[in-house]
């Protein structure tokens, strides 16, 4: 499966063959065996600098870039923790700035291999562990990790001692984990989806979030009152409007800070929690010129990113075609407001089964030149005729993205969507690969 990569070093490939090889064991969930791991590794997770912890449905990775790049500009050493890779297993785990190399890589998913094999640990739990080895290993200013899914029994929630926990934007997504029925939790979707996010919050941590529906809002309050933390909601504790620049307020005073070069208006909302994180902390300084910078310089590869020139963009000269790894609701209603005063475009999508089909065909109608649909690489997939019940137009299969954009009509914006793992494909053979 594309989840484990492939590499052209030989260590890195044998290590990333043996986590290939991993899988959750049928029923088991919790935290005991990362615990059990990290023990026999020493706990590095607990002599790390000082964490930035992000969890949500929809947005947790662009606030993870907007806080590095924020950390950075202030002229800080930092490590980030995001997921999922799209080219590269290494995209995973940034040492000091920079993507882990090769041979430290292979070394510390070698150990932690090892010395775990008879836990029987997850693939995401031996990457949790080679990233926290990796972090304690190597001096830094600070890290930024996002969560994998969910937050309560995600394998990085095992951190002490955070600088501040976020949870970005709430939506209905990984239904078949988040949503198992289980005693003593909210029975309203939503609810149950803050439920499981707030699992991060940790005492005397500040918990700051997005405005949510006022049931979500009170759920996200109860477990950090459960935990120990402080919330920072924003609506409540801390405001942001946004229009041509973003004007931000809390205790601490007002700022106004530029609107992000990432596109989609969503992405100011992202930059704005991202700035609250660093507002509501007070283990690392960072100035209102360090924040303004950053939201400038921030870059997240696959979130309607516009493709540079490659073998791909090729096959469509002179037209401009974007990429986006969304693959929900939220997502695709996104998508429709970036692309709202767009001139009408030509979608190419593929979409794993375990995904909604409606997500983003369906908010995209009357918006469309063409609908293509081509498979989701090394997963099941959605059938044309299964996202043909969402479309308002007739859809055309294919059996890759190259062979789609070569059988366009010659006008028109091309955006391809709907799975990170296809974004991943698309930016692979376009030869742009995240650094």
């Amino acid at each position: 499966m594309r989840d484990f990569a492939i590499s052209d070093n030989p260590r890195v490939q044998a290590q990333l063959n043996r986590l290939g090889a991993l899988s959750l064991p049928q029923g088991r969930i919790g935290l005991e065996v990362i615990h059990q791991l990290l023990d026999r590794l020493g706990n590095p997770q607990r002599q790390l600098p000082p964490v930035f912890h992000v969890a949500g449905t929809n947005g947790k990775g662009s606030t993870c870039a907007y806080l590095r790049a924020m950390l950075e500009a202030q002229g800080l050493t930092v490590h980030a923790a995001t997921k999922p890779h799209l080219v590269r297993y290494n995209e995973r785990i940034r040492v000091a700035g920079k993507l882990i190399d090769d041979e430290l890589l292979a070394d510390l998913l070698g150990e932690v291999l090892d010395l775990g094999q008879d836990l029987s640990p997850s693939f995401f739990e031996v990457t949790t562990a080679a990233t926290f080895l990796a972090f304690n290993r190597v001096p830094a200013n600070a890290c930024v990790i996002e969560v994998g899914l969910g937050g309560r029994f995600d394998a990085t929630n095992v951190l002490d001692g955070q600088a501040a926990c976020g949870i970005a934007t709430l939506g209905i997504d990984h239904n078949e984990f988040l949503l198992t029925p289980e005693q003593g939790v909210p029975q309203e979707p939503l609810c149950r989806i803050a439920f499981e996010k707030a699992g991060i919050a940790r005492p005397g941590v500040p918990l700051v979030t997005q405005a949510y529906p006022t049931e979500v809002t009170r759920t996200v309050i109860e477990q950090a009152m459960i935990a120990g933390a402080k919330t920072a909601i924003r609506g409540l504790d801390w405001f942001a409007d946004v229009g041509e620049q973003i004007a931000y307020r809390d205790r601490h005073g007002e700022l106004t800070l530029p609107l992000p070069a990432l596109a989609g208006s969503h992405q100011a909302d992202n930059a704005a929690l991202a700035v609250a994180m660093l507002r509501h902390q007070t283990q690392v300084a960072v100035s209102a010129e360090a924040m303004a910078q950053g939201i400038r310089a921030a870059r997240w590869p696959a979130r309607l990113q516009l493709l540079g020139a490659g073998p791909l963009t090729a096959l469509v000269p002179g037209r401009r075609v974007w990429l986006d790894g969304g693959h929900n609701v939220d997502a695709g209603l996104a998508i429709a407001r970036f692309f709202g005063a767009e001139p009408p475009f030509h979608l190419i999508t593929g979409m794993l089964s375990s995904k909604d089909p409606a997500a983003i065909v369906a908010p995209l109608k009357g918006m469309l030149l063409s609908l293509s649909v081509v498979p989701a690489p090394g997963h099941d997939a959605h059938s044309p005729e299964q996202i043909a019940a969402h479309a308002d137009l007739p859809v055309r299969p294919f059996p890759d993205v190259a062979a789609a954009l070569a059988a366009l009509p010659p006008e028109g914006d091309v955006l391809i969507a709907g799975s990170l793992y296809l974004a991943g494909e698309v930016l692979r053979l376009n030869r742009e690969f995240p650094d």
